[in-house]
């Protein structure tokens, strides 16, 4: 999927983020609807697994996020390539709006049919690898993996696009969490391809 960048980072500089500070939350869902939407979808439920589903995740993960983005602290490749130019448009106000409305909307749920990997997964995700050293998912993430305030939401995230995350902390390429990057030291591929898949399978709501 390709995305014009110059023309998104056009889009947000011509709706005023300067306006953001301070002002309803009404300035962020259009930024939401006219410039996010090209990667994440109108209501953050996008369809590529290349962005992530924003819709339902935790306000507080969003908004610590956006600012990993905008200091460069969160440095895995799609980072680099996509958010860091248009996280460092964002001032605090900005950042905190987009939080909030992502928060409000609805999670859709990820339908996958059962499967021994599936299977794999769900142990890994109930009870980790204690061989290993490797905690339950579902002790951070909870459940139902809807996560908790800076812990992110996996229920129906694009089961592709967790499987790249716990990649790029394994690889050491994403900085800005060092207790998922411990975890997935310890995990092989297969491991970490099989938990993603149960974790965004999981109810949505």
């Amino acid at each position: 999927m390709k995305i014009n960048f110059s023309a998104a980072l056009a889009a947000l500089c011509a709706l005023g983020v300067s306006d953001a500070k301070g002002e309803n939350d009404r300035s962020a869902e259009r930024m939401a609807t006219r410039v996010c939407a090209m990667c994440h979808g109108p209501d953050g439920d996008s369809i590529s697994p290349t962005f992530p589903r924003l819709a339902g995740q935790s306000a507080q993960y969003v908004e610590a996020q956006l600012k990993s983005f905008r200091d460069r602290t969160r440095a895995d490749p799609p980072a680099m390539a996509y958010m860091w130019g248009m996280a460092a448009q964002l001032d605090d106000a900005t950042i905190k709006g987009l939080a909030t409305f992502y928060a409000s909307r609805e999670a859709q749920a990820v339908s996958h049919r059962p499967s021994p990997a599936l299977e794999l997964g769900k142990e890994i995700y109930e009870r980790g690898l204690p061989a290993n050293g490797v905690p339950p998912c579902g002790s951070c993430h909870g459940a139902a993996a809807r996560g908790n305030a800076t812990v992110p939401r996996l229920a129906g995230q694009h089961p592709e696009y967790l499987f790249k995350q716990l990649a790029f902390f394994k690889a050491k390429l994403r900085g800005n969490d060092p207790v998922m990057a411990a975890v997935c030291a310890e995990m092989t591929d297969e491991q970490m391809r099989t938990v993603a898949a149960y974790a965004s399978s999981r109810q949505a709501k």
